[in-house]
């Protein structure tokens, strides 16, 4: 038996992973549903529980330190113990830096108490249990903490953030058993850039994104859950995402063309 935390687990590749797992091990998983949205959680809890996997929504807002620490006691309490940690909850944003406000600037410190301190405090609540079955932690980062992406500035510092703060856990638990793998899709066929923030702080509505080849979510999260399973590193999903990493390297100026190339027109910046 396998006991696995999924956060942002209400919809797109958090609830995938969930009916992914619940669909390949039924009985032999127990999942543990993180989100805001307790509705949209019970759904995924109904779902998966039609393969006979145990489940246990527990609404949690990652930005608060006291309900990650919640969200790990309820995990214990209902099933004994902690195999994995997905952290996949994230909010995305896009707005040019020289269109936001300084009134406006607190958001990029919002953004990052979710995309950052949500994982970091979940991790910390869940890492002496971790320890103790030799388990699995998977942060859900992106290409755009890999490669800077304009447009992206406030996400793009989240995502560079939770990248080394993983590696650097990575290193610390050598030899404790515990594997710390991180993911970083591209463009995914998701909602997350249309609720994603703009230069404001509120809801975009749309994505400045071209989306003509983005990765369907069901093969996003059979990725990230390969990965986890064997204990990857890391899990960069595109061809595109793994040339322009050691591209960044070797020629940083063909890379930030290549990232404004992603970019719709009417976003770019002049």
């Amino acid at each position: 038996m396998q006991v696995i935390i999924i956060t942002g687990a209400s919809d797109g590749i958090g609830a995938e992973m969930a009916r992914q797992l619940a669909h390949q091990h039924g009985p032999q998983v127990s999942l543990v549903l993180a989100a805001r949205n307790a509705s949209n959680l019970e759904t995924v809890a109904k779902q998966c529980s039609t393969w006979g996997s145990p489940t246990l929504v527990v609404p949690t807002d990652v930005t608060v330190q006291a309900q990650c620490q919640k969200l790990v006691t309820a995990a214990l309490s209902q099933f004994g113990q902690l195999d994995a940690l997905i952290n996949n909850a994230g909010v995305s944003a896009q707005a040019l830096f020289t269109d936001v406000k300084a009134e406006d600037l607190g958001w990029y410190e919002d953004l990052m108490r979710i995309n950052l301190w949500g994982s970091m405090w979940c991790t910390h609540a869940a890492l002496p249990h971790l320890k103790r079955s030799r388990g699995r932690l998977v942060a859900v980062s992106s290409l755009a903490g890999l490669v800077g992406v304009p447009g992206r500035t406030a996400y793009s510092a989240t995502k560079f953030a939770m990248t080394g703060f993983f590696e650097a856990l990575r290193t610390e638990l050598r030899g404790s058993g515990v594997s710390v793998t991180t993911a970083y899709p591209g463009v995914v066929a998701t909602q997350i850039r249309y609720r994603g923030l703009n230069a404001q702080g509120v809801a975009a509505g749309s994505s400045g994104l071209k989306e003509d080849k983005a990765m369907g979510v069901e093969e996003c999260a059979r990725l990230i859950l390969r990965g986890m399973q064997a204990r990857e590193r890391e899990v960069v999903m595109s061809t595109q995402g793994k040339v322009g990493r050691y591209l960044k390297l070797l020629a940083p100026g063909w890379v930030e063309k290549m990232a404004l190339a992603a970019l719709k027109d009417d976003v770019k910046p002049h």
